[in-house]
């Protein structure tokens, strides 16, 4: 197919990465007008090949660890190099889910631009101007610059920087434009939402009670001293000490839409509870998963809002 909707993950989010890909099918009325590919760290050899090395990010050398939460970044760029720069691609982080029909966004005029997206909230969007990677509407034909495996090694020979490569600071600005942000809706669940992003990591629902295991950002431009705090913390205590744990997410209709699809996921044999328990057991889910699972209530039919919600 020449359309294709892309989920990066590593192997700490396979289970939001596959209920993300069950729920953009869940609520489609064109699932079979496209394809949907699970991007793992795992399948690419290159991110082995430099675990533990130096590379570049934000100006600072970080040591890569694949198993940090979130090292499967990179990946957001590989979608026009699978696809042999043809068609059409959306590429979404493992914790996005489809409330709305994909089909609408991967359709859509894109005005002769390369690439759809929109900004970064907070000082990431207003003062650095970064875009949001997270999700991006590509068209493949027009992004065949884009080779990854060479710019991740480049991070390593500090001739790349990690920040403007993630924040499409490296592209022509002419060929970027803008959906709504419903259609990566940060931590925001409404009756707009087109695409749930729970991008706040220390609030991911199925993470609460577990031991933080991503590594905070060590530049901070109206506060530089926290910065030195951080970088301090890392080199006498470890990476990931003294950050605490996951907690709650504070909007129980963004726990019940996760745990609603993750239900229906276990129902259909899309996940199996022999791999949740698994995933509870290496700490990749939350321990009381299924306490929460009972608790759930279904959600409404596909073709339907899942939920009861407010405009505001």
């Amino acid at each position: 197919m020449d359309k294709c909707i892309f989920i990066q993950t590593n192997h700490k989010q396979i289970v939001g990465a596959l209920v993300a890909e069950y729920a953009l099918k869940r609520n489609s009325a064109h699932a079979d007008q496209f394809d949907v590919k699970i991007m793992d760290t795992r399948d690419y050899p290159f991110f082995a090949a430099h675990e533990g090395q130096l590379y570049l990010r934000d100006g600072v050398k970080r040591t890569w660890l694949n198993d940090d939460l979130q090292s499967f970044t990179p990946t957001r760029f590989m979608p026009p190099e699978l696809m042999g720069y043809q068609g059409r691609a959306v590429v979404i982080d493992p914790d996005i889910f489809a409330v709305a029909d994909i089909w609408e966004l991967l359709t859509r005029d894109m005005q002769d631009k390369a690439i759809l997206c929109r900004m970064r909230s907070g000082p990431k969007g207003l003062v650095d101007r970064c875009m949001a990677s997270s999700v991006m509407l590509l068209d493949c034909t027009r992004l065949k610059h884009w080779k990854v495996e060479e710019t991740f090694n480049a991070m390593f020979e500090f001739k790349q920087d990690y920040m403007p490569w993630i924040c499409l600071k490296m592209e022509d600005r002419d060929t970027i434009g803008f959906f709504e942000p419903e259609w990566n809706d940060f931590d925001k669940l409404t009756a707009n939402t087109k695409m749930l992003h729970v991008t706040r990591r220390k609030t991911q629902p199925w993470k609460a009670g577990l031991p933080i295991d991503w590594r905070p950002a060590e530049r901070f431009r109206l506060f530089p001293p926290l910065a030195w705090a951080m970088r301090a913390r890392r080199k006498l205590f470890g990476e990931y000490a003294l950050l605490g744990n996951y907690k709650e997410h504070p909007d129980r209709n963004q726990t019940d839409l996760f745990f609603g699809l993750l239900k229906e996921c276990i129902n259909k044999g899309i996940i199996s509870e022999d791999m949740l328990r698994e995933e509870m057991k290496q700490n990749h889910v939350r321990h009381d998963a299924f306490e929460v699972l009972e608790r759930t209530p279904d959600l409404a039919p596909p073709g339907e809002p899942p939920l009861k919600l407010s405009a505001a």
